[in-house]
């Protein structure tokens, strides 16, 4: 691009315009206004060096590194006085990834780096950084440059960074935040925070997540800062031609994420702070929590109701109230006087027990995990070289250093006791970290950081993400080839590829079961797919009606946990009387009838990085009104729901995307690409299953694994066109579909107004133990006469409800019904 055809905007001078950085400093963080504190912007980019993947640019004194790490994501990292910090980052799984050739090109005004994708370019008079596509287009651009301010204090730097924010441009992600999805508009903070109870637009709350998304003009892009310290994000709030970026300290570093599509976006993030682990096929099923279920008494009482009102359940939940005077890897006797037979008699009925764990360790002479912690050296110290100390549920308690190596294999160790009694999945909470009265941790206390030390200051955000790994890496081992699996409430960007995670402490209202599909969504865009919230709300009150709306929207949350306080009433499905009981019993089964779909979507986000929950702006983000949709979302690519999310809702608006639907509960269909009226009896939801889809079923099931299958139902929904649609399957349990271990159907529907074709490809080694598919023609526009399987033809039958199917060999490869 020449001179003379820049937007005028983009060549403002960062020196003229700094009102943006004056109102952060009132608005967020005072101190900044101090005297000693002098602000540096870049000067002219002078000369560069070519390094091995990208280039150092410098005005003289500080340095600007742009690093190429694949054709579509670029990093940039400032070092103010031309030092970088050592290249280390949690939150970075791969950066070593194939990219292909880039080059620069330089003239009078700008150097441009390239690669087949993306054109970064600097301008040379003010630093100025902007990203095109291939086409020349501005996908994002400095509006000024990049600056910091030092701190004596603390002997660092405050950093920023000032985009444009275009007059159109929107913005999603940034993990939990209980706001709107688009963020345009908003100011937030990251510092994970113990949020009980949190309100709309609250913040901060318990994730960091500084990675968010920017759609202008059609195109998405995304930027990840990549900075562990406490963040702040102003998209358009301030001044609505801006976006802005800034850290209490740390290096300034991000990345952009080129598109064009937002699905593209999430990919490539996800291929740099990795995929979520595949989850044991149990921890998609149906989970009952409590704080707290004990004596014994009550948890057996619990799974006895659940088996005898035939409600599906694979997990049950302990709190705080299992462990001795709170003591983590410990059981209080008196409530559970022999924990092992208990879980081996829940097991033999088909729940899982999982367990939570805390960071606070009690200080107390006789607990053997404090010695060994004291004695090893393993707790967190203030800056004056005392230990950390705070009041969390055991009373005054240390802090492990979950930042150090040996301190996080110490950690793993200690699950031995509490899986060799038969625990099968584990609950980190209060790992902010959480301390009562204080908060948090002060400022000074230290952490190992592997090897990288550093203050509170920089841990902070990263010591729940630490102490999740520390738990999900020593399960690996104590449960060998079995997957563990694993929750945590705080994290940070990566987190995914050690835990799931779930909201916080909710209430039981209206408006937090509209916030739960709100964050649910932006989690998921935002790295973090296996999430879900306490269904009910954790404190105050449902009613029936509430508590069984969110159980519906509960079956399409990949997390799909009941979770409460101990001061409401009960929340068990049946805890609302028959008529309720009756409604959720439904929606549960429908849960696991559609576990083999659910556990297929699992599936491509961690194979190819796709995220579970997809909003509306996702799947068309191409017409500028669904920008601003955020009721109907996606649960993998062939499933939309509308959560109903009113009191005495008769019926509501619902958007289907572009292409042909399907009403699941009775096979009506739509044409998408406009809005419908439907109507929301208490015993259904707005489900929509896309036209071309092949959706697998089981069986009504009381846990997943119980029944052994005889054949696998695919319900096939016909299309005047083609559609693929995938299945996967392996054990459930171990971690062979690393070895290829696993079925990967790959299924294409091909239909006519005569015809429908479906053909399949397999990949993968594992034999599954059924031999056929019984597939359900849903949607034909006339009564089929023949269907040729493989060159042979195959009857056609009719089931107990007057269902059209047909019984084919799982290995078949053509089927032809015409």
């Amino acid at each position: 691009m020449e001179e003379d055809q820049i937007p005028k905007e983009l060549e403002l001078s960062p020196a003229t315009d700094t009102s943006l950085d004056e109102n952060i400093h009132h608005v967020n963080n005072p101190v900044l206004d101090l005297p000693h504190i002098e602000k540096k912007y870049l000067g002219t980019a002078t000369s560069y060096v070519k390094q091995k993947d990208g280039y150092i640019f410098t005005d003289g004194s500080a340095k600007v590194e742009i690093k190429v790490v694949s054709d579509e994501i670029i990093r940039v990292r400032l070092a103010p006085k031309g030092s970088f910090l050592e290249d280390f980052s949690y939150a970075i799984s791969d950066l070593n990834q194939q990219s292909a050739l880039f080059d620069i090109e330089e003239d009078e005004n700008f150097y441009c780096v390239k690669t087949n994708m993306v054109h970064c370019k600097i301008q040379k008079k003010d630093f100025l950084i902007s990203f095109e596509d291939h086409n020349s287009k501005i996908i994002n651009a400095d509006y000024t440059s990049m600056h910091w301010e030092e701190n004596a204090d603390f002997g660092g730097y405050y950093v920023y960074c000032t985009k444009h924010a275009f007059n159109q441009e929107v913005f999603f992600g940034a993990g939990d935040k209980a706001t709107n999805l688009n963020l345009r508009g908003r100011r937030i903070q990251n510092w994970n925070s113990d949020t009980y109870s949190y309100a709309f637009n609250q913040d901060p709350l318990y994730k960091t997540i500084p990675f968010y998304i920017g759609v202008n003009d059609g195109d998405a892009y995304g930027i990840f800062f990549d900075n562990t310290f406490k963040t702040y994000f102003d998209f358009a709030a301030e001044h609505q031609e801006r976006t802005s970026f800034w850290s209490e300290g740390g290096e300034l570093q991000y990345y952009y994420i080129h598109g064009p599509h937002m699905m593209d976006v999430v990919k490539r993030y996800h291929s740099i702070t990795g995929t979520h682990y595949m989850p044991p096929l149990w921890a998609i099923g149906y989970h009952q929590c409590r704080w707290s279920y004990y004596p014994e008494n009550m948890v057996r009482e619990v799974a006895k109701q659940f088996r005898q009102r035939n409600i599906p359940c694979d997990a049950i939940y302990l709190d705080i109230d299992y462990m001795d005077g709170y003591r983590c890897f410990t059981w209080n006797k008196h409530y559970f006087p022999n924990p092992k037979k208990m879980i081996s008699d829940l097991a033999s009925n088909g729940f899982k027990t999982v367990v939570m764990i805390d960071p606070g360790i009690k200080v107390d002479d006789s607990y053997w995990v404090f010695k060994e912690g004291q004695e090893k050296k393993y707790f967190c110290r203030r800056g004056d070289d005392y230990f950390m100390e705070g009041f969390v549920w055991p009373g005054r308690c240390q802090f492990p250093d979950f930042t150090n190596p040996a301190v996080r294999e110490w950690w793993g160790g200690l699950y031995k006791g509490l899986v060799e009694d038969g625990v099968a999945g584990f609950w980190n909470d209060m790992n902010e970290p959480a301390v009562f009265g204080r908060g948090t941790f002060p400022d000074d206390v230290r952490h190992y950081y592997e090897g990288h030390r550093g203050s509170h200051r920089k841990a902070h955000n990263i010591y729940g993400m630490q102490m999740v790994r520390a738990t999900y890496d020593g399960l690996k081992k104590l449960y060998q080839n079995k997957r563990p699996f694993t929750i945590t409430r705080a994290a940070y960007s990566g987190t995914q590829r050690y835990s799931s995670v779930w909201t916080g402490d909710n209430i039981a209202t209206w408006e937090h079961l509209k916030i739960g599909t709100l964050q649910l969504q932006r989690l998921s865009v935002s790295g973090l797919s296996f999430c879900g919230t306490d269904i009910g709300g954790f404190t105050g009150e449902p009613d029936g009606e509430l508590y069984t709306r969110w159980m519906q929207f509960g079956v399409f949350s990949p997390f799909m946990r009941v979770h409460s306080a101990g001061d409401t009433r009960d929340r068990e499905p049946w805890s609302f009387g028959e008529d309720w009981e009756k409604i959720n019993k439904k929606f549960i089964e429908l849960r696991y009838k559609l576990l083999p779909y659910i556990y297929s979507v699992f599936w491509e986000q961690h194979k190819y990085g796709l995220p579970i929950l997809r909003p509306v702006a996702m799947l068309e983000q191409h017409i500028p009104k669904n920008l601003q949709r955020e009721e109907e979302f996606a649960f993998g690519d062939k499933i939309l729901v509308s959560p109903v999310l009113n009191p005495g809702q008769k019926n509501k608006i619902v958007y289907l995307p572009e292409g042909n639907w399907y009403y699941y509960f009775d096979n009506t269909g739509f044409e998408g690409g406009q809005e419908y009226t439907i109507e929301t009896p208490l015993d259904e939801m707005p489900v929509f299953v896309k036209a071309g889809s092949v959706i697998p079923e089981y069986p009504v099931m009381q846990y997943t694994g119980e029944k052994k299958l005889e054949h696998l139902q695919l319900n096939v929904y016909y299309t005047a066109g083609e559609e693929d649609s995938y299945i996967y399957a392996d054990h459930g349990d171990t971690f062979a579909y690393e070895q290829n271990i696993y079925s990967e159907k790959h299924f294409i529907v091909d239909g006519t107004q005569s015809l429908l074709t479906i053909t399949q490809h397999v990949e993968g080694l594992h034999s599954e133990r059924f031999d056929d598919f019984h597939i359900y023609l849903i949607g034909l526009p006339q009564e089929p006469v023949s269907v040729i399987q493989d060159g042979l033809e195959i009857k056609i039958q009719r089931d107990n409800e007057n269902r059209l199917f047909v019984v084919v060999e799982k290995e078949f490869r053509k089927l032809i019904i015409q």
